[in-house]
């Protein structure tokens, strides 16, 4: 099989693996929050304990980090998050068209992905807001944070330029939770945008 076709079978399969598991999932809760990205879970955990009747999905592509989320929420009790391991591209192909997030839809200190021959694999595009509008209901507020600040200003000017969403620019940041990331950074920066 060529290269290219192998890579689109790998990539069929991953999606139907999803789509089996997401048919366990409560994506039809009426509070559904994400978070594209937790890491080790350390603020989706908190934030799911602070908010009791939301139903939070957190999605990464790293087992090991998902392990370690899914031993924080076993230790707690807590049983309204669901840990999934995803890429956003295969999450959103994935995902039922019924599905909206409704809650708050978090992406914190995403790879800035600093060389400019890379910038085109940042998260923050107009391509992707477009499809993450897609699933979420007028209001739905994204909270964005990094510590590398020229990412904070070019995703600031995407998400402006963007139809689908509004920067608010005295919206109150829902939590303080420090991530292992953050913990890292000398400094970081957040904006919230909400939903069109």
């Amino acid at each position: 099989m060529p290269p290219i076709e192998e890579a689109e079978a790998i990539n069929t399969q991953r999606i139907a693996g999803l789509r089996e598991t997401m048919a366990t999932l409560p994506l039809d809760h009426p509070e559904l929050t994400l978070e594209i990205g937790c890491g080790h879970g350390h603020f989706l955990a908190a934030y799911a304990e602070q908010n009791p009747n939301e139903h939070c999905l957190a999605i990464d592509i790293i087992k090991e980090r998902l392990e370690k989320a899914a031993r924080k929420t076993d230790r707690t009790g807590l049983t309204n998050v669901s840990w999934l391991r995803a890429s956003d591209t295969h999450f959103f192909a994935a995902l039922p068209d019924t599905v909206q997030f409704n809650g708050r839809i978090f992406i914190l200190f995403p790879d800035p992905w600093p060389k400019r021959k890379h910038w085109k694999n940042r998260l923050i595009q107009p391509t992707f807001l477009t499809i993450l509008a897609k699933f979420t209901a007028p209001g739905t507020e994204l909270c964005f944070r990094t510590d590398f600040e020229p990412y904070f200003a070019v995703a600031k000017e995407v998400v402006t330029a963007h139809d689908d969403w509004t920067v608010q620019e005295d919206a109150p940041w829902p939590l303080e939770q420090e991530t292992i990331f953050q913990a890292r950074a000398d400094a970081h920066q957040s904006w919230i945008a909400v939903r069109a």
